[in-house]
């Protein structure tokens, strides 16, 4: 089987007027031959951390490998070029589930209100699950989160802290199955946020319309399966290692190409196994296995993974990195929070997972308004 190569676009603002875009494309075939056509049709490339970098107009990068190719790999470049371009200038799709119709992610995008049933969350750990009256606690926090306009709730009973350790598959589903039951009869749309396929099967039996996976597929052979068979919407996040390691594995050398790269080859992954790209969501990862450093220079950067044509899901919500620039604990971090929800959302994000949802709600209305402003 021939693997696909991947274009991220690093800017393609001058191509809808003719000019070129900055695209890196990963796994091309021939990469040095079309590089040198590209200079001879005074295109401009270079090679950056294994990744070919052109400068060029795009039609002209195909043209470039037609020659040094033939149709066959004119059109295998096409077929990464073309859409990534497009995407990243705009068009978000919607996001299909089984009932109620899409999540209108084209439209707008939407907050995803946190609800930890869990002990130990990094945030709110314990706050919001009390074993003495299970489960009424999160339950009554869910609604608060429906009332302050959230769009759909994230209900995890593990948490994915750095260091956190796993929770039995028994435990985690009487944390949240009743959880969800009961936040379903309020008619809320409620995402599972687990790494195993028993509780996104059960998750999904008692209403769940999304599945929310930390590890992409890693820590249960049994997760993949379970959403391909449930037929619904997918998160896929970048992570290396587990909650107890990830943060020694915070080592890149281009964080951008190698969590983006990733991505797209899940993206093609996932779509082998029968759960097609229309119905997944993509999300870098912040926080996980990545420095501050990395989690702002992913945000800075977050414009390029519209390029993966999916709608984008980002969640910084009073995370450690925002503490590393303006200092506080996470109940300090919420003007840290919202505003690098806005910055997510102004750069392509269509969902953002919050922990406080009515100033979140409010901070991404203007972020997108502002985005939009002049827009027929």
């Amino acid at each position: 089987m021939i693997e696909l190569p991947f274009t991220r676009v690093e800017d393609a603002g001058l191509v809808p007027s003719g000019g070129p875009a900055r695209l890196a494309l990963s796994r091309l075939p021939r990469a040095s031959e079309i590089a040198d056509a590209v200079a001879a049709a005074r295109g401009v490339s270079a090679w950056v951390d294994g990744r070919l970098v052109v400068t060029a107009v795009p039609s002209r990068l195909i043209d470039a490998a037609g020659r040094v190719g033939g149709r066959e790999l004119a059109d295998l470049v096409a077929g990464t070029v073309e859409p990534a371009v497009a995407a990243w200038l705009g068009g978000y799709p919607d996001l299909p589930v089984s009932e109620g119709g899409p999540f209108p992610t084209s439209q707008r995008p939407l907050v995803m209100g946190i609800v930890n049933v869990t002990p130990d969350s990094f945030s709110d750990g314990g706050a919001h699950y009390d074993a003495r009256d299970h489960p009424g606690t999160a339950v009554r926090h869910g609604q608060a989160l429906l009332a302050a306009g959230a769009d759909i709730l994230d209900i995890g009973g593990e948490s994915t802290r750095p260091g956190a350790a796993p929770v039995d598959v028994e435990e985690e589903l009487a944390r949240v199955i009743p959880v969800i039951e009961a936040l379903v009869a309020d008619g809320a749309t409620i995402s599972i946020d687990t790494t195993k396929g028993r509780v996104a099967r059960e998750a999904v039996a008692a209403g769940a319309a999304v599945v929310n996976d930390v590890s992409a597929g890693a820590y249960d052979p049994e997760l993949l399966p379970a959403v391909a068979e449930l037929g619904v919407p997918y998160i896929l996040m970048h992570l290396r290692g587990t909650p107890l390691t990830m943060q020694h594995q915070a080592e890149y050398t281009d964080v951008v190409g190698e969590v983006f790269d990733f991505l797209a080859d899940r993206l093609d992954q996932l779509d082998r196994i029968g759960i097609p790209r229309e119905q997944v969501v993509v999300d870098p990862g912040i926080g996980f296995a990545k420095t501050a450093g990395h989690n702002l220079l992913l945000l800075r950067r977050l414009r390029e993974f519209t390029s993966l044509g999916r709608p984008l899901m980002i969640g910084t919500s009073r995370k450690a990195f925002l503490g590393h620039v303006t200092g506080g604990d996470p109940e300090d971090r919420l003007i840290g929070s919202v505003t690098s929800a806005a910055l997510a959302v102004s750069a392509g994000a269509r969902i953002v997972r919050a922990h406080d949802v009515a100033e979140t709600v409010q901070a991404l209305a203007l972020a997108h308004a502002v985005a939009t402003a002049g827009d027929e």
